[in-house]
């Protein structure tokens, strides 16, 4: 059987990382059988989370996690899809992944109102003595990277502005179809979903949540598919 690991549920989500709720979520679309444990990025096997053990073989990213599950159990998420629909599937995971992303890791990470109620709560099981010293340094650590990716070098104005041009081609791409690409939910769903669902969770107020719900079609889009694939966090997510 294979394991999934991830963080559990907060902020509302099955999972605060959109990369866990995106393996889920294609697990439950394979029909494989899987559990689910807690689990933090120490020991994972790229140092990140999600992650699974499937008969011993540890497998890290998310993407690469997909790539094992359809090749071992003969899988293919995209059935149905065309080669230019895959290509524009993968264009858009591409844009959500590695742009979209980053900016939702700003937004909680950086805002001292949203990491107090968020991400310092990661910490909360160190020993009092060390636990402000490392919430300090892993939100150094954050920014150092999002000043890596690039992103972090501008204001965050112009980050909110970046974002938004994202959510306003992922509106416009799925238009009114009820999935990205078209009638029936393909991997890809798994990717919008995640991110989606992250950054339209209630239990931050956020500009980027703001951007995000100006699109009533990506709205009613992530509460959808909450309910089809958690159905126990529809009312969270809704709130």
């Amino acid at each position: 059987m294979i394991t999934l690991f991830g963080s559990g549920p907060a902020f509302c989500l099955p999972d605060p990382s959109p990369f866990v709720m995106k393996t889920e979520m294609q697990l439950k679309m394979s029909g494989v059988v899987y559990r689910f444990e807690r689990a933090g990025p120490l020991g994972a096997p790229k140092g990140k989370i999600p992650f699974i053990e499937d008969d011993g073989i540890g497998i890290g990213d998310s993407t690469f996690i997909r790539a094992h599950i359809e090749k071992t159990y003969d899988i293919d998420l995209d059935h149905g899809l065309s080669k230019e629909q895959r290509a524009r599937a993968w264009t858009i995971e591409r844009t959500l992944e590695d742009h979209l992303y980053f900016s939702l890791i700003h937004a909680r990470w950086t805002d001292d109102e949203s990491f107090a109620k968020g991400p310092s709560h990661f910490f909360d099981g160190l020993p009092e003595t060390t636990r402000e010293i490392a919430r300090a340094r892993a939100r150094e650590h954050v920014r150092g990277k999002l000043h890596g990716h690039g992103l972090g070098r501008h204001d965050r104005a112009d980050i909110v502005r970046l974002a938004a041009r994202c959510l306003i081609a992922l509106s416009v791409v799925m238009g009114d179809a009820p999935y990205l690409m078209g009638e029936a939910p393909s991997g890809s769903d798994a990717t919008v979903f995640g991110m989606l669902a992250a950054i339209l969770t209630p239990f931050f107020d956020t500009e980027l949540r703001d951007a995000a719900l100006a699109h009533r079609n990506l709205g009613h889009y992530s509460e959808r598919m909450m309910q089809l694939y958690y159905p126990e966090f529809a009312s969270q997510a809704a709130a």
